[in-house]
């Protein structure tokens, strides 16, 4: 786990490339499920979306007319 990532998440200082790809490998390692409530939070947030799966693989985001 990377401090410094860590950090930049809760500073709110990460583009959404690198917000998905952080969670990418939170969700892999299970360190999502493991942190305090707002990481599992967003994780779950962004599988919803479509981000990424639930085993942690980034997806390409369908984007609909109703966006």
């Amino acid at each position: 786990m990377n401090a410094d990532k860590m950090m930049a998440y809760e500073d709110g200082g990460m583009t959404t490339d690198e917000l998905v790809e952080f969670f990418s490998e939170l969700i892999k390692s299970g360190l999502a499920w493991k942190l305090q409530g707002r990481y599992g939070r967003t994780a779950e947030t962004l599988i919803v979306s479509g981000f990424i799966d639930r085993h942690g693989n980034v997806l390409e985001r369908q984007v609909t007319d109703d966006e």
